[in-house]
C-alpha cells in the first residue's frame, strides 16, 4: 500500500474503483476536462466525467473538446456544464496552429483559475505540456514514457478499454465509478428529424452508419448493401447515415441494396437530428464509429462489426442489447506488415484494405433480426 501510494501522488480510499481511487482534492470549484477528438472519443470520456461529476457534484466542468462535441452536449443531456473548443494545436486538434490564438486560449483559461484538470486525451507526449498551460491547481492523467508528469499519472497502454482507461484517470482524482459505459439522453423537446416523417412508423427501423475514420476498420460496401436488402426483404425499414464525407459510400449502399425501403439521410442530419434519428431506431449497424457508440450510449441495441484489436479499446461490454461481430486478422493483406502493433511501436504501412472483410453477412444479420424483435425493457417502470 505504501509503495502504491507513494507512486500516484495521494492516499489510497476504501471502495471499488477501476484502478486505485485516491483521496479528493480539497475545495474543488472548478474542473477541466481535455478530450479532442471525433465523437466517439467524447462518448468514451462521458463514465469519467460523470465520475468527476458525483466526487464533485458543487463543481462546474468545463469540456476543452471540438465543435462536433459541442453540437452532441447541446443535442444530448450529459454531466458536462461547458464546452470551450480546442485550439488547432500539435497532437491535440489537428489543424495549422496559430500562435496568437493558442496563447489567447490559455490566458483565458488560466483567468478561470480551474481547480483540477484532467487529462483524458491520450498518453499525454503532446496533451499533458497543454494540460499544464492551463494553470490548474491540481492535475491528473495517462502518461506514457515519454511525456510530462501531471501531480498524478497513469501508465498509457493502448490496449485498454477507453471508458474504463478514462475511469482509473478519474479515480486518481477521487472519483469512484457511476457506469462503465457512458449514458446519454436526447435533450427535452428534440424534435423527430422531418426526413423520416413519411411512414406510419409500423415497420422496424434499422440505422447504418457505414463510415469510420480509418477506413481499414470499414467492412464493405458490398457487404452493407447486401445487409441492408436483406433486413428490407423482410419488411424493415434501413435509414444510411453519415456526414458529408460519407455521402458516396451511403449513396452506394442505397442504389446496391435496390429496395424502396433502403435510403440514404447521409449529409442531411445535423446532431440533434443524428440523436433524434438513433433514438427511434430497433438497432444500429455499425463499424467501431461514433454513430454506433453514440447509439449504444442512447440505449439503443447495436451490432458492431469490429477488427479484433478494437474490440478491446472500444467494444461494448455487455452482449443482452449489444453484438460485436470481430475479424481476427493480424497482418495486412496487401504487404503483411502486423497491423497489431501501433501508434509509436510500429509505423502504419500505406494500405487502406479492410481488416473486418472476413465478416460474414448471414452472422451479422441474424443478430440485427433478433435485436430488432427484442422488446426493450421500460427503464422508468
Amino acid at each position: 500500500m505504501e509503495q502504491l501510494t507513494a507512486e500516484f501522488g495521494g492516499s489510497r480510499r476504501a471502495g471499488t474503483g477501476v484502478g486505485p481511487v485516491l483521496e479528493k482534492f480539497q475545495d474543488v470549484t472548478r474542473i477541466a476536462v481535455l478530450r479532442g477528438g471525433g465523437l466517439g472519443d467524447l462518448v468514451f470520456a462521458i463514465p469519467a466525467i460523470s465520475a468527476l461529476k458525483a466526487a464533485y457534484p458543487d463543481a462546474s466542468i468545463t469540456l476543452l473538446g471540438t465543435p462536433v462535441h459541442q453540437a452532441l452536449l447541446a443535442a444530448t443531456r450529459s454531466p458536462v456544464d461547458e464546452v470551450c473548443i480546442l485550439p488547432f494545436a500539435e497532437g491535440v486538434r489537428p489543424g495549422e496552429e496559430n500562435a496568437e490564438e493558442l496563447e489567447t486560449f490559455f490566458d483565458d483559461m488560466r483567468a478561470r483559475r480551474f481547480d483540477l484538470a484532467v487529462q483524458l486525451h491520450g498518453g499525454g507526449r503532446y496533451s499533458n505540456p497543454f494540460l499544464l498551460r492551463l494553470g490548474a491547481l491540481h492535475t491528473v492523467g495517462t502518461r506514457t514514457a515519454d511525456a510530462a508528469s501531471l501531480e498524478r499519472t497513469v501508465p498509457y497502454l493502448y490496449y485498454q478499454h477507453e471508458p474504463l482507461r478514462a475511469l482509473e484517470v478519474a479515480g486518481l482524482a477521487g472519483a469512484f465509478p457511476i457506469d462503465l459505459e457512458a449514458r446519454l439522453a436526447p435533450a427535452t423537446g428534440l424534435a423527430r428529424p422531418a426526413a423520416v416523417m413519411d411512414d406510419d412508423g409500423a415497420a422496424a427501423l434499422v440505422v447504418v452508419h457505414p463510415g469510420a475514420t480509418d477506413p481499414r476498420r470499414r467492412w464493405p460496401v458490398g457487404r452493407f448493401a447486401e445487409l441492408a436488402a436483406a433486413c428490407a426483404a423482410d419488411g424493415l425499414r434501413v435509414v444510411v447515415v453519415g456526414d458529408g464525407s460519407e455521402q458516396e459510400l451511403a449513396a452506394q449502399i442505397a442504389e446496391q441494396a435496390a429496395s424502396p425501403h433502403v435510403r440514404s439521410l447521409a449529409g442531411d442530419l445535423d446532431m440533434g437530428g443524428l440523436v433524434a434519428l438513433l433514438t427511434r431506431a430497433a438497432v444500429v449497424v455499425g463499424n467501431d464509429s461514433g454513430p454506433r457508440h453514440l447509439a449504444q450510449a442512447l440505449g439503443v441495441p447495436t451490432v458492431g462489426i469490429f477488427w479484433a484489436g478494437n474490440v478491446i479499446n472500444a467494444g461494448a461490454l455487455g452482449r443482452s442489447l449489444h453484438r460485436i461481430h470481430a475479424s481476427w486478422v493480424t497482418a495486412c493483406p496487401s504487404c503483411g506488415i502486423d497491423v497489431t502493433q501501433v501508434g509509436w511501436t510500429a509505423p502504419r504501412c500505406p494500405h487502406d484494405d479492410s481488416l473486418v472483410a472476413d465478416v460474414a453477412v448471414q452472422d451479422v444479420y441474424e443478430d440485427v433480426r433478433s435485436l430488432a424483435a427484442t422488446e426493450l425493457p421500460d427503464e422508468d417502470a
